[in-house]
């Protein structure tokens, strides 16, 4: 394989007031000259097969759609297809292992599926432990889950969820996605966050094959194994928060682990050939009126994969002119993450009941959206509100708004929009 690079610009706010103690950082990778494909992929299907999906046309969509990512997957991709109720069973293969992508293996999965029937309640801990027993037996570097559920994680715990996720994190990356509207968005999201995956609805079951294919596909684009994300601070400074800004938001502190004395690693999943960005946020110590500091270098680590190091230099001033000019990429992504936080407390107060606050939030996130020309953002949310005036945020709640625009625009308020070039 190509030696992957990375590349790491750092923007931020150079200037800052008198006895500041705290600045921000976007964080902006990007992954060049990788080969478009390895042979070193895995792919765990978790079907949700509980008693929910009894519905004929849901379990023919699941069945489906797990054949249609099959098909999506290169030769010599690791593959399994998992049955998920209050336990967790192989349907492909009948042994705990990962099969080979091949003519004839593809041919003995779609016939497996075709068995599946829909029975028992549902404990997604149980398949996301299987699903990692898969993968740690296949010695594979690009690891993805598909999880696919209809319902709610009601035969377990909540805290089993938990603790599963705290100690599978890392280990691979899980795409997770909702089928009709009875199931739980903050569920499926605190898999996703901590597996370094995304959430998504998919309102129709006739909508999951072609689903699944396009991330199976996604998938085998994936040419660089996990890498991590290495930030460097002297004795004066600290990351207090790291999020993902760009393609979408996820918060990626607690993912942290501290490789070096002064340097904590972040992962970040298999990359193709693309740009993401992260957002970081610096405590230190104040420095002078006049003083220049480095309070971080921010670089990839991981493999064959190395960068140049980004750096976040900054002084101290009493020139308004100066510490008052906010830095357009850290505006602008700063802005996306409180749009989504403003989308999701809205349609929370909403919810509960809380009128006012709802228009509040959601009027504030309109405002947003328009601001940043995140046009699908503003297109999901006029299903929910009446807007009058996208400027200045002023809008009305709908009377009626159906789960599934609702669901939508919760799923898809953390995918942002990229900071728009000077002159496009």
């Amino acid at each position: 394989m190509t030696t992957p690079t990375f590349t790491v610009d750092v923007a931020h706010n150079k200037h800052l007031a008198r006895g500041t103690a705290e600045t921000d950082a976007i964080i902006t990778v990007t992954a060049t000259d990788a080969d478009a494909a390895t042979s070193h992929a895995a792919v765990v299907i978790m079907l949700d097969t509980s008693a929910s999906m009894f519905r004929p046309s849901k379990l023919a969509a699941a069945r489906r759609a797990a054949c249609a990512a099959i098909d999506a997957l290169r030769d010599g991709t690791a593959f399994a297809v998992l049955a998920g109720t209050d336990q967790a069973e192989m349907v492909y293969p009948d042994d705990r292992q990962l099969a080979v992508a091949g003519e004839g293996t593809r041919a003995d999965a779609r016939q497996a599926i075709e068995g599946i029937a829909a029975q028992g309640g549902t404990a997604m801990s149980r398949w996301l432990w299987l699903a990692d027993e898969l993968f740690a037996r296949s010695g594979c570097e690009v690891k993805h889950g598909i999880l696919l559920t209809d319902g709610r994680n009601t035969s377990e715990p909540a805290e089993d969820l938990v603790s599963t996720l705290d100690r599978l994190r890392g280990r691979f990356t899980c795409t997770c996605r909702g089928v009709g509207t009875d199931w739980e968005v903050g569920e499926l999201r605190q898999i996703a966050d901590a597996l370094l995956g995304d959430v998504d609805i998919v309102a129709e079951p006739a909508e999951l094959a072609a689903d699944f294919s396009a991330i199976a596909a996604r998938t085998m684009r994936k040419s660089v194994p996990d890498v991590a994300l290495r930030i460097w601070t002297p004795q004066h400074s600290e990351i207090t928060e790291l999020r993902q800004v760009d393609p979408s938001v996820a918060d990626l502190t607690e993912h942290g682990h501290r490789s070096q004395q002064q340097s904590i690693d972040f992962p970040t999943g298999a990359w193709e050939r693309e740009t993401r960005a992260y957002h970081a946020r610096i405590a230190m110590r104040p420095g002078g009126i006049g003083e220049r500091m480095l309070v971080c270098r921010a670089s990839i680590v991981g493999g064959a994969a190395q960068s140049k190091p980004g750096k976040v230099v900054v002084s101290w001033t009493d020139d308004a002119a100066r510490y008052g000019v906010i830095d357009p990429t850290v505006a602008h992504y700063t802005g996306q993450e409180e749009l989504a936080e403003a989308i999701q407390d809205g349609l929370a107060a909403r919810r509960e009941g809380d009128l006012d606050t709802a228009t509040g939030k959601l009027g504030r996130a309109v405002a947003l959206a328009n601001e940043s020309g995140h046009a699908e953002t503003s297109r999901l949310l006029s299903k929910v509100v009446d807007i009058d005036d996208a400027v200045t945020g002023k809008v009305r709640l709908k009377q009626t708004v159906s789960a599934v625009d609702e669901m939508t625009l919760d799923t898809r308020s953390v995918v942002t929009s990229r900071m728009r070039r000077s002159g496009t």
